[in-house]
């Protein structure tokens, strides 16, 4: 038996009452829940919390057990205590009488100091899994003589988040009305929003439909539901579709959507932080537009330098499509019209695709740089996204990006002249020229 004891893990999972049987057990103690014993002590660390409860509770430590083997002191949610109130309990976890055993509970242990971590026997609890919950509950149920079909079971386990005590919790509210439950007296309980309602949110910032967005939230709150649970129960959509390769928004977007829905349970109005998260979303999806007429471009020669005023052509060498017949991808402007569409929207990815040397054959567009830099930049599978979104929206068929580093092809040279004043003397400086060229930089910011 060791003099001290650390049980962390989530909510609901059994860490203050596996310390109570524990203290029990050591002492040759019979548990009940409403077992108490005068050398079995609990303190609420949340409101307990200063080094003055602490120096107390040094000197209830100093008192023998009454008429067991241990004092077993039992300290909840340990994280709360202050500073000073650690450093005060330090002492005595380095030397305790043989006679103490101090177990310590929290839900938050990354708060404590190592200094107190290292002095205990360390145990993680884990979320209990829904199928566990949901035999456990239908246990109680059955001897309860509580009336709960499976789905409503399921519900229950999904909204507890493997943490038993809430959903022995949920039971207990459900059962007070009813002594039958179903699936949509849970679901009315939790809040749950149906999933026709989340697949019209996500559907709408899909079609970039602003108005749509705000109508349907503004509804989903007339009926009641909280922006808290939408946001989370829309993570979790997501979470799905990302796992199950399911698309509902393109996948960067999914992920910046994930990390703003994030925020908006602790944000000061969730609802204004979910509308302003879901029509960022709709902002920074790619808008790919071939409404306008190309404009028509001189095909560079291979041997022209990369970064020049007009961005390199693109070759074809007219491939093949599946019913055998030759197309024409038009062949001198569907490069200059890919540099365009980004640029409208990404303008730090148009300055590092400017610098590519770009071919096309058999439905695969390749781009060749002389820097790893820019191969490795255009490589991230979100920015090689954007440019065969445009590819394929321009060009009317399934595009494939390759990026490749091509150390034979001549070096970026920089299109800039050389004046009079001194800043564009500064941006004319051949080391200045080269950075610009090897990062694709746009804009020089000089210092006075």
């Amino acid at each position: 038996v060791a003099h001290a004891y650390l049980f962390t893990g989530p909510r609901g999972v059994g860490k203050t009452s596996v310390a109570r049987i524990f203290a029990h057990d050591v002492n040759g103690l019979e548990y009940d829940d409403d077992s108490m014993h005068l050398d079995i002590i609990e303190i609420d660390a949340a409101s307990n919390r200063r080094i003055d409860e602490v120096r107390e509770l040094r000197e209830v430590v100093r008192i023998a057990p009454t008429s067991t083997r241990y004092k077993v002191i039992i300290i909840d949610e340990v994280h709360m205590l202050t500073r000073e109130a650690f450093n005060a309990l330090l002492k005595t976890l380095e030397e305790p009488p043989d006679y103490v055993i101090f177990i310590l509970a929290t839900t938050e242990v990354h708060k404590l100091p190592a200094t107190i971590i290292s002095r205990t026997q360390r145990f993680n609890f884990s979320p209990i899994s829904e199928q566990d919950t949901v035999k456990q509950l239908k246990h109680i149920a059955s001897s309860e003589n509580i009336t709960v079909d499976d789905d409503a079971l399921e519900l229950i386990a999904k909204h507890s988040e493997g943490s038993l005590r809430d959903g022995l919790s949920l039971l207990d509210q459900l059962s007070s009305g009813s002594k039958v439950i179903g699936r949509d007296v849970v679901r009315s309980m939790v809040g749950e929003i149906p999933d026709q309602l989340l697949s019209e949110v996500l559907m709408a910032v899909s079609s970039k439909d602003l108005k749509k967005i705000i109508l349907t939230l503004d509804d989903l709150k007339q009926k009641g539901y909280e922006p808290t649970r939408l946001s989370q129960q829309l993570s979790q959509r997501l979470r799905n579709d990302i796992i199950g390769e399911t698309i509902s928004l393109p996948r960067n977007v999914s992920l910046q959507l994930l990390a703003k829905l994030i925020e908006v349970p602790a944000s000061y109005d969730p609802l204004i932080s979910l509308q302003i998260a879901l029509m960022e979303a709709v902002e920074i999806q790619p808008v790919i537009s071939s409404d306008k007429p190309a404009t028509k471009q001189p095909a560079a020669k291979s041997s022209a330098p990369l970064n020049t005023a007009k961005p390199p052509s693109i070759t074809s060498e007219a491939p093949i499509d599946k019913t055998g017949e030759s197309f024409t991808l038009k062949d001198d402007s569907l490069w200059p019209q890919i540099l365009e569409t980004i640029k409208q929207q990404y303008n730090t990815l148009y300055g590092i695709a400017r610098m590519a040397n770009a071919s096309f054959s058999d439905d695969t567009l390749t781009l060749r740089f002389h820097f790893p830099f820019h191969q490795k930049r255009l490589n991230d599978p979100i920015n090689r996204k954007i440019i065969k979104d445009a590819a394929n929206e321009l060009s009317g068929r399934v595009i494939e990006v390759v990026c490749q580093i091509d150390t034979s092809l001549p070096k970026p040279e920089s299109n800039l002249s050389q004046s009079s004043t001194p800043a564009q003397k500064i941006s004319g400086d051949p080391e200045i020229v080269s950075i610009r060229n090897i990062f694709g930089g746009a804009e020089l910011l000089q210092s006075e």
